[in-house]
């Protein structure tokens, strides 16, 4: 097993999370709750598994084309920074 350095910081300390990944493509949006991510603990980056970011892209398109249906639709506010 190799260690795994961060780029960012150096840092060699990582955790497991699931977080709400926000993907967005040309004005377009999906929300992907409990996605797989390990964090640097040293300075907060976040590190996704290609594969998880590829699923992510697939079903996106998939919505937008209208073959595969998301779980559910949210709303969401919009307000512009004065």
């Amino acid at each position: 097993m190799r260690a795994v350095i961060c780029s960012s910081c150096g840092g060699k300390r990582f955790e497991s999370r699931r977080i709400e990944y926000l993907y967005r493509y040309m004005g377009a949006y999906l929300l992907v709750p409990n996605t797989p991510v390990e964090v640097c603990l040293d300075c907060g980056l976040a590190y996704y598994d290609a594969a998880v970011l590829k699923a992510i892209e697939r079903r996106f398109f998939a919505i937008q084309n209208k073959t595969e249906l998301p779980d559910r639709y949210i709303t969401m506010p919009e307000m512009a920074y004065a």
